[in-house]
């Protein structure tokens, strides 16, 4: 058989062969020499906020699959990222007792691991020190960071007006930092619960059932605790309940189910480590949270979630990333609210209006179209 080739073509052809094992060669170098390099994210604020940063992991990892990535948290932190299978190792400090020593044992640990590039997505001084000290080449991190004079690529951190129709979320914000790197889409945050994980949880994963996360580290964030009772005994009967929180929310927790007439709650607050409880959360038919931590789990695992914002607002960029999350706030615009970028230990006005005007009514819109 006789193969006739227009000689028009013959150009053509050449110029798209060149151009394609020069993309393949352009592609292949970059590839190499992310394998060859060592990546540090930084994030050592709160529980929520790595999970959230989970995020540049996850895109990091997309873009460069062999590239070893490290994690940077504060102690009590590292539960969140046992066993994550992207990241190579956790680094952490301890913040809690002997924080100026360990701060400097801290930057000479990053220091002497020889980081090519090292992406802080925390805004405060300790962690602008170890990017600093860290020689890295490329170095990442925002403008309001007293060290961003070190950084090589410096990113305006940008807070949505309290009312804004346009929102910046967390998640857009960080993924600014890496966005020479790797493009200007952020990926979802993940979170990896074990087999184990959801072995522990497999006895509470049975028929219908509710999370509530009732606590956060700061009162104004913190919907009350007789308002949850309230919405708990509103809950089906057939509706399991079981509430979430750390060993420090015991008390508040345990009280809060003591207190409530449902006869299916269940306190499994402190008897959960972060991973078990993002693995019940996934399973339940709605996740009831403050503007906190098991919000963002709840992102990260793809769960439904209603999150109540006192204090603070969704303006803020940390509110649900999924179509399954439901913000909850009070229906008027407070002249107090915000009251400032995160809680107080209590209301400034002395009245909390911004958490106890919120109706029950609002929490319980999902129970319309399921039960």
């Amino acid at each position: 058989m006789n193969v006739i080739v227009e000689t028009n073509l013959v150009p053509k052809i050449q110029k798209n062969l060149f151009l394609n094992v020069k993309t393949f060669k352009k592609e292949y170098n970059r590839s190499f020499a992310f394998a060859m390099h060592k990546l540090l994210v930084i994030q050592t604020a709160f529980i929520g906020d790595v999970a959230l940063a989970t995020a540049l992991v996850e895109k990091l990892h997309a873009y460069y699959p062999d590239a070893k990535i490290d994690f940077l948290l504060r102690k009590g932190n590292e539960a969140l990222l046992i066993g994550h299978p992207h990241i190579n190792e956790l680094l952490i400090w301890d913040k809690s007792t002997n924080k100026q020593r360990n701060l400097l044992k801290m930057a000479m640990k990053v220091r002497s691991n020889r980081y090519s590039h090292v992406i802080n997505a925390h805004r405060f001084a300790s962690s602008g020190l170890f990017t600093f000290l860290s020689g890295a080449p490329f170095k990442a991190g925002f403008d309001k960071n007293p060290f961003s004079f070190c950084y090589t690529h410096k990113v305006k951190h940008i807070i949505s007006e309290p009312y804004s129709t346009t929102i910046v979320h967390e998640t857009q914000r960080n993924q600014k930092l890496i966005e020479p790197l790797t493009d200007s889409q952020p990926e979802m945050p993940k979170m990896y619960p074990t087999v184990a994980d959801y072995e522990r949880v497999k006895q509470y994963r049975q028929g219908q059932y509710a999370c509530v996360a009732p606590t956060s580290v700061w009162f104004t964030k913190q919907y009350p605790a007789d308002r949850w009772i309230d919405l708990i005994n509103a809950l089906p009967q057939a509706c399991k309940v079981y509430i979430l929180g750390g060993p420090g929310d015991k008390g508040v927790c345990d009280a809060i189910a003591a207190q409530t007439t449902h006869k299916g709650v269940l306190s499994l607050c402190g008897n959960l480590s972060f991973l078990q409880s993002a693995a019940l959360m996934e399973g339940a038919a709605m996740n009831y949270t403050n503007d906190s931590g098991p919000l963002h789990f709840a992102s990260a695992i793809n769960a439904p979630v209603t999150a109540v914002f006192c204090s603070t607002v969704p303006a803020f960029g940390f509110g649900p990333l999924r179509a399954n999350g439901r913000i909850v706030e009070i229906e008027e615009k407070l002249p107090c609210r915000p009251c400032g970028l995160h809680g107080h230990k209590k209301c400034p006005e002395g009245h909390f209006n911004c958490a106890l005007k919120i109706k029950n009514e609002q929490l319980l819109w999902w129970t319309l179209k399921t039960m």
